[in-house]
């Protein structure tokens, strides 16, 4: 809270011509250098191409004023709460910017054509609200067209729809309100009242809530836009994420390489000469080109770096359909910035699935086991959970690394989201995948060598074979666990167990058709031993008589030493140079 001023940052997000500019314009007092579509190519094409920012402010409610105290009297007066309203564009092919746009708002209004309900890039938004913040305003826009005799029982029905579609979110019980944010149409007289205005100011002030700023910490801003004043300098605007700023700071822009100094400051034409986190804010700095940086981050010199690849807790989005699968690319979206990743998946060791997640750390001494896709369970597998009476075990948390196809800069614990842009923007399909938490950006270039074998993910891995014959007490001869070119002796000394209930251990390679000796240090089993002689004794008796076959050669089916499998397990670290076996002890 800066001097009685509560700033919070309200998203407008929904479908395309659903009217969230005009919702916007309508509620704002004030505009930012970017707001209503200002820029050519978003008024030649009619639709919001970039976000935009404009506010309104009210007096603080009593509920959000600070208790009595030496704070309060100090900070005597009405107060103010001031809205900063997000305006992110609809298009599906814009999602990047509504993800960027997302990442830094407190609170979001959902807006829905009152005439068409809930639609692809609704849904869409419903599912980066969920990810990115806590409290949502269903905005039922458009309610001017409904003809007036049946508008109210429209309204009910749609809120009722509405009511019904947030049930299994977490905004179940949200506000639903009625608005014609420019009655008419775009074309219509501005002399035209906005309706339903002052009772969602009325709504957006009983759900906002004081959010928590930190000014300590090192500085770091979104940038979403910037440009030259002659004789100035260049200003940037954007969102404080983190810390504070000050009037003459030196400030980094890590995408150029360059520190440069704060000439001024303003919040909405206001100058300053402070700023915190949540505050948006416009910089002025000495000149540089501003095309250069169209959006990224600025930030206390040398606190960000750079890096190549990520280990980050995910989580699918279940409205995704279709599994996440490993060595996948996905549109990874880091703050303001979108580039194309690889992505492993992998989870805790079978033992650790109940293990609680840790939130903010990665435990590199502990093993973790490799996945081919991203487990989870569908609506399929908990039907046969149920019908099989036994319950199979899901990990609390899973991890991926993300490895990016150019480097990206960002802080650490940042939001990390996944998407499959590259889906067709007619389909009536979520396109986001997952997200996540960034637990540790890999700055150095050479990080397969230098820093992923740290990285303790293995694959399990199983063979089967049989026995073949008998040698003595303590030996036997097995097949079908290797094929004829392996090279037997990177597995001798590694521990297998037959079906029959002995250990063993390889021993040595067998001739040239990948057979091979297992020493079993306990002996045999009588009963086993008794099995496998009677079988090759019969197996001998066939080849006197000329009756021997290929199936006799390898086994036939029939032949009782057949049933006597022998398992092969070790475990092979995905990251190891070596690529060396580990049996437990």
């Amino acid at each position: 809270m800066a001097g009685r001023r509560v700033n919070v940052n309200v998203g407008v997000l929904g479908h395309i011509d659903s009217g969230k500019t005009a919702l916007a314009r309508a509620l704002s007092t004030t505009a930012a250098t970017a707001a209503f579509d200002k820029q050519p190519q978003s008024r030649e094409r009619g639709i919001t191409l970039d976000l935009g920012f404009s506010c309104f402010s009210v007096p603080l409610p009593a509920r959000l004023q600070p208790g009595p105290g030496p704070e309060a009297e100090a900070e005597a007066g009405p107060g103010q709460l001031q809205f900063t309203l997000v305006d992110c564009p609809g298009h599906a092919s814009l999602i990047r910017t509504i993800i960027g746009g997302a990442q830094i708002i407190d609170l979001m209004m959902l807006v829905i054509d009152v005439t068409k309900g809930m639609q692809t890039q609704s849904a869409e938004c419903l599912v980066i609200g969920q990810i990115a913040c806590q409290k949502l305003i269903v905005v039922l826009n458009k309610i001017d067209l409904l003809a007036e005799e049946k508008r109210q029982a429209a309204i009910d029905k749609m809120t009722r729809k509405m009511q019904k579609t947030l049930e299994n979110t977490k905004f179940r019980g949200s506000p639903v309100i009625p608005v014609a944010a420019k009655p008419g149409g775009p074309e219509a007289p501005e002399t035209e009242t906005p309706q339903g205005i002052s009772e969602l100011i009325e709504i957006l002030k009983s759900q906002a809530s004081i959010p928590t700023r930190d000014p300590s910490g090192p500085f770091l801003m979104a940038v979403d836009h910037c440009f030259s004043i002659k004789g100035q300098g260049t200003v940037m605007t954007g969102t404080i994420l983190s810390g504070s700023v000050n009037l003459g700071d030196s400030v980094e822009i890590p995408a150029l390489k360059v520190v440069k100094k704060v000439k001024s400051m303003q919040m909405f034409h206001t100058p300053v000469t402070s700023a915190m986190q949540g505050d948006r804010l416009g910089i002025c700095v000495t000149q540089f080109d501003p095309k250069l940086l169209e959006r990224g981050l600025v930030c206390t010199p040398e606190s960000l770096h750079t890096i190549h690849a990520a280990l980050v807790s995910v989580k699918k989005i279940p409205y995704f359909r279709g599994a996440l699968q490993t060595k996948a690319k996905f549109h990874v979206t880091v703050g303001h910035e979108t580039v194309m990743g690889r992505v492993m998946f992998f989870s805790p060791a079978p033992d650790q699935f109940d293990c609680e997640p840790l939130e903010e750390t990665f435990d590199f001494g502990k093993e973790y086991l490799y996945q081919e896709q991203y487990l989870c369970r569908d609506s399929s597998t908990a039907e046969e959970d149920k019908s099989s009476q036994t319950v199979e075990k899901w990990p609390k948390q899973q991890w991926a690394l993300l490895e990016f196809e150019k480097p990206v800069t960002c802080p650490r614990l940042c939001l990390v989201i996944g998407s499959k842009l590259d889906t067709d923007i007619h389909a009536n399909t979520c396109r986001l995948a997952f997200h996540g938490m960034m637990l540790q950006g890999i700055e150095d270039k050479n990080y397969t060598e230098t820093f992923l074998p740290r990285l303790k993910v293995y694959k399990l891995k199983h063979k089967e074979g049989h026995v073949e014959r008998v040698i003595d007490d303590y030996g036997v001869i097995g097949r079908s666990l290797f094929k004829k070119e392996t090279n037997i002796q990177i597995f001798v000394g590694l521990k297998v167990h037959l079906s029959s209930g002995e250990n063993g251990v390889i021993e040595s390679g067998f001739g040239q058709s990948g057979k091979f000796k297992i020493r079993i240090p306990d002996g045999l089993n009588p009963d086993t031993k008794k099995l496998l002689t009677t079988a090759t004794t019969k197996k001998r008796a066939k080849a006197g008589k000329g009756e021997v076959t290929k199936d006799d050669e390898g086994c036939s089916k029939a032949d009782p030493a057949q049933h006597i499998s022998i398992s092969l397990c070790f475990k092979r670290y995905v990251f190891d140079a070596q690529k060396r076996m580990v049996q437990s002890p």
